[in-house]
């Protein structure tokens, strides 16, 4: 994603680039090879090249979810940046006892349901990430899968059946959008979305209970 590097790379990230001006210069380091937790430790410390890592791994992830939230490629963008900026600044925080991916997700997750929740928007992607590269890659984060053996008019209606999910998944609250996207889009564990959430596991399959109870209902005239 062009813009959201390029930004995050000049100004944005700009004040948190730089380590202090009492730290020592680190030796040669191959960031590529370093576990999320050592490129953490790293940008905790000021280490350039240990942000620009973890924005190479994450910026794509971060920004299919918040993008399947908003449905907006621009809006995703500012707010997938916001997101970056938010953790690039709280990184001293992150506890290495937990994944990583887990910590910067939750951070854009929670940014984009505050922004929904401001604005009251309700729209949703299921149609795939819209970094997908191939047509396996667009199948496997759909919600909705698509067989290449329907003809025209079968593409049609599926097409049509995704919009109606689409919409139906678009109305529920914002934390039952989530547990849906994280769990049925993303792929993510009980746990996982626990901790994305900062809710507990039991929470969790509360709102998924809930969230599907919903969707059945609003959708029982497709049965």
């Amino acid at each position: 994603m062009t813009t959201l590097t390029a930004s995050l790379s000049g100004t944005a990230l700009g004040p948190y680039t730089h380590p202090h001006p009492e730290a020592r210069p680190l030796p040669a380091f191959d960031h590529t090879q370093a576990d999320d937790r050592e490129l953490a430790a790293l940008a905790a410390k000021g280490h350039e090249g240990a942000f620009r890592q973890l924005l190479s791994r994450y910026e794509r992830p971060v920004f299919s979810l918040v993008y399947r939230m908003v449905r907006d490629r621009t809006l995703a963008e500012d707010l997938s940046q916001e997101a970056f900026i938010r953790a690039f600044n709280a990184i001293g925080s992150y506890d290495p006892k937990y994944k990583f991916s887990n910590w910067i997700f939750k951070i854009a997750n929670n940014h984009t349901i505050d922004h929904l929740r401001k604005k009251k928007l309700n729209t949703v992607s299921i149609h795939g990430s819209p970094h997908a590269g191939t047509a396996d890659e667009v199948q496997q984060t759909s919600v909705v899968v698509v067989s290449t053996d329907e003809n025209p008019e079968e593409r049609l209606e599926h097409k049509e059946l995704g919009g109606e999910i689409e919409e139906a998944i678009g109305e529920l609250r914002s934390e039952y959008r989530t547990v849906i996207l994280l769990r049925h889009v993303e792929g993510y564990a009980y746990d996982e979305i626990a901790e994305i959430m900062d809710l507990p596991l039991g929470t969790v399959k509360t709102y998924l209970h809930r969230a599907r109870g919903e969707l059945k209902e609003r959708l029982r005239h497709l049965a």
